[in-house]
């Protein structure tokens, strides 16, 4: 069922997403005075919704199969702002409770094609609207999405970076769903930073050669023919329970965090099992209505100097 979803939250809820476990993405903060500082509040503009989402399953009482949808808005005030990344966030958000028998990848599969069906209809339903959408300069999304491992991905291009693996696999399938990212991988480093409070990525699974991976989390990314850069459209997962929050907290040296509620209401099985994700609206809109800039489908800030790129190349971002 559709709920609202919180523009701003407690502080001290534990509830906001860090995006990184580094800490190097800090949400906007302000302080409510409220009854002349007796009863303060200290607030937290959210940035994803993703460990609320988990909250309300409880607070809605769920049960497995049961889920939640969001229109959810967020502030991202660290974000570097290029033409796919803005401070203004906006993303389908879902959150679906699960059993403990759900938890492996299989499961994680198998709503991953669901989501993809609805974004390649999504485009179809477009393009048979607005016929000039359909250009064969611009190919559509595939029928299939192709999935692959992190680890796998390093293996085939150990040589470049992470945005390198990721553009050079995207030449060969033009749509992937990269499974583990989070997990620090053979080179030292994960595939891209992932927070260790929600995505279970240290769970252990297997690849196609019979080679142990891990992750059951992971993002839809594709190829866009406008830009002719990776573009990613949606980040989702099965999330930690009990036992592997504990293991990811501790790997990145995050223990304190089990004595808030969100926290200590895994650790207690007190919230119940989910998967969850989010689909980015602005970039599924950029993609489908074949645009080069975030700005020509959102209306948000950007340096004047970024405007004037733009406008040099005829991209009129929206003010």
């Amino acid at each position: 069922m559709m709920v609202e979803v919180p523009l701003i939250v407690d502080g001290e809820s534990g509830v906001n997403d860090m995006l990184d476990r580094d800490g190097s993405r800090t949400p906007v903060t302000f302080h409510i005075s409220n009854d002349r500082d007796i009863n303060p509040v200290e607030a937290q503009i959210v940035q994803a919704a993703t460990k609320w989402k988990r909250v309300a399953l409880k607070q809605f009482d769920m049960k497995p199969g049961e889920g939640i949808c969001t229109d959810m808005r967020a502030v991202r005030k660290d974000y570097f702002l290029d033409h796919d990344h803005s401070a203004y966030v906006d993303q389908w958000d879902w959150e679906k409770v699960i059993t403990n028998e759900n938890r492996d990848l299989n499961y994680l599969k198998d709503t991953v094609k669901k989501i993809w069906k609805v974004l390649k209809d999504a485009e179809l339903f477009a393009q048979e609207r607005f016929p000039a959408l359909k250009d064969p300069k611009y190919p559509s999304l595939p029928d299939e999405l192709v999935f692959l491992h992190a680890e796998e991905i390093l293996e085939m291009y150990p040589d470049l970076p992470r945005k390198q693996r990721e553009t050079a696999i995207l030449q060969k399938y033009p749509a992937v769903f990269i499974i583990g990212i989070g997990w620090t991988l053979a080179d030292g480093y994960p595939h891209e930073m992932r927070a260790a409070d929600y995505d279970d990525w240290v769970t252990e699974t297997k690849m196609p050669d019979g080679k142990t991976g891990h992750g059951i989390n992971g993002d839809i990314l594709v190829w866009n023919p406008v830009t002719k850069r990776r573009h990613e459209l949606s980040s989702m997962g099965i999330r930690v329970n009990a036992e592997t929050l504990k293991m990811q907290l501790e790997m990145t040296d995050q223990l304190d965090l089990l004595s808030t509620p969100y926290h200590s209401g895994i650790i207690n099985n007190t919230l119940p099992l989910s998967i969850g994700g989010g689909i980015g609206q602005s970039r599924t809109l950029m993609l489908i209505l074949k645009k080069a800039h975030l700005g020509e489908v959102s209306v948000t800030v950007w340096p004047d100097k970024l405007k004037e790129i733009c406008e040099a190349k005829n991209i009129f971002v929206l003010e």
